[in-house]
């Protein structure tokens, strides 16, 4: 048994949340999966995923609000994982 209580996933929708997770750094750990238009490389020569000035990823769809290159997205996107805790987090510092 454990003392976590479980958390309530139901209502949590990527595609009602604005895409709030969007706005975060993210490192490229591989080479060469990621089309070289939404990256960038950082002042210590990290890949990282290029975000506009307004602060969105650059791979992100602005009009459907969904990632344009969902099945190659980095392994920082893939591992956040809906209703978890950062995925929440980031919610609630977008959201309020």
């Amino acid at each position: 048994m454990t003392d976590t209580p479980a958390r309530e996933t139901t209502s949590i929708r990527c595609d009602t949340c604005a895409a709030a997770c969007c706005r975060l750094e993210v490192i490229c750990l591989s080479d060469g999966d990621i089309p070289e238009r939404y990256t960038t490389e950082n002042a210590w020569g990290n890949t990282m995923m290029a975000r506009l000035e307004d602060g969105w990823c650059a791979a992100l769809d602005r009009d459907t609000m969904r990632c344009r290159i969902y099945a190659e997205r980095p392994l920082g996107c893939r591992e956040l994982e809906l209703g978890g805790e950062d995925c929440l987090a980031e919610r609630a510092r977008c959201h309020g």
